[in-house]
């Protein structure tokens, strides 16, 4: 095999073209940056009259939607809706600006083929968001509202587009995801103003039931957090081991602090009300049963 010896000055000569091209090329990027200095000027000034137009946008929808009975999370959705409609238009005008050989339609096409690509790399953001949107829009669960779902419990703060910020009964804030409010049932406790409380409450088995009822009845009806118009039901429900149980129900306040409080009243109404009528509330009972005789003593600690 036969080697070509090549001269020292052509590895320099190399060299030398080889930087001489690359300055061409930041010599040529610089140049092309300082034309488009103008330009991106220009974008930057669309962009802060953008920012300062949806601020604007956005106080207008307030004072319009103001004057309707539209729930807040709702005018939230509408608020957030102006502003990205309006970013989005801001930000396409600048990127024309900024390149003149982009076009309208060219963006649009670009943007829809990267929103797919996003959809599918961030789909649980996107799940989120979507049911944030519908939850919205739906009636159901306003904000102030004691909900349920999925083990937690408490007090709707704030419905953002992914996530809704409920406040459990024991101080705590939690983040729960939108997709989970939407997909799971969810038990709205103050959907209205009462719901209906119950308690068991257990009498001896020589009671007269019919005398228990009527006493257990008169003692709910006194209580001021009970609506009596709604009316008071006191069933025997069960012979349980050592009493005949009652199931009391009537109707109070919604929310966990009212049906505490009216559960309260009503359990103290209740065994106050038997105490005096001589009805016993009676603990459980154990009876032995001997099959033999079993040989008794006729006093305390003799022999049988």
């Amino acid at each position: 095999m036969q080697t070509v010896p090549v001269a020292p000055g052509e590895n320099f000569d190399t060299t030398v073209n080889t930087f001489a091209t690359l300055q061409d090329q930041l010599v040529e990027m610089g140049e092309g940056i300082v034309r488009a200095l103008p330009n991106m000027a220009i974008a930057l000034v669309i962009l802060v009259i953008t920012w300062i137009f949806a601020k604007f946008a956005v106080k207008i929808a307030d004072r319009l939607i103001g004057k309707t009975e539209m729930r807040p999370s709702l005018k939230n959705l509408v608020d957030t809706l102006v502003k990205l409609a309006i970013w989005i238009l801001g930000l396409m005008i600048a990127l024309t600006v900024m390149m003149p050989g982009l076009t309208p339609a060219s963006l649009i096409a670009g943007l829809g083929i990267g929103a797919v690509a996003i959809g599918f790399a961030f789909q649980d953001i996107f799940e989120n968001f979507l049911a944030g949107v519908l939850i919205m829009l739906r009636e159901k669960m306003r904000i102030g509202d004691v909900i349920e779902c999925d083990g937690i419990t408490g007090k709707v703060e704030h419905i953002t587009l992914r996530e809704t910020y409920v406040r459990k009964l024991s101080g705590e804030v939690t983040l729960v995801p939108n997709s989970m409010l939407f997909k799971n049932p969810v038990e709205i406790l103050t959907d209205v103003s009462q719901r209906r409380h119950e308690v068991l409450a257990g009498v001896s088995y020589d009671t007269d039931l019919d005398q228990a009822a009527d006493v257990i009845r008169k003692a709910v009806e006194s209580v001021d957090a009970v609506d009596n118009e709604k009316g008071i039901d006191v069933f025997a429900c069960e012979f349980n081991s050592s009493s005949v149980d009652f199931n009391v129900r009537w109707w109070a306040g919604s929310s966990p602090r009212n049906g505490h409080e009216s559960r309260d009243a009503v359990i103290r109404a209740i065994k106050r009300g038997l105490d005096d009528a001589g009805i016993e509330i009676p603990f459980p009972y154990i009876t032995h049963t001997f099959k033999e005789r079993v040989p008794m003593g006729t006093s305390p600690g003799e022999a049988a």
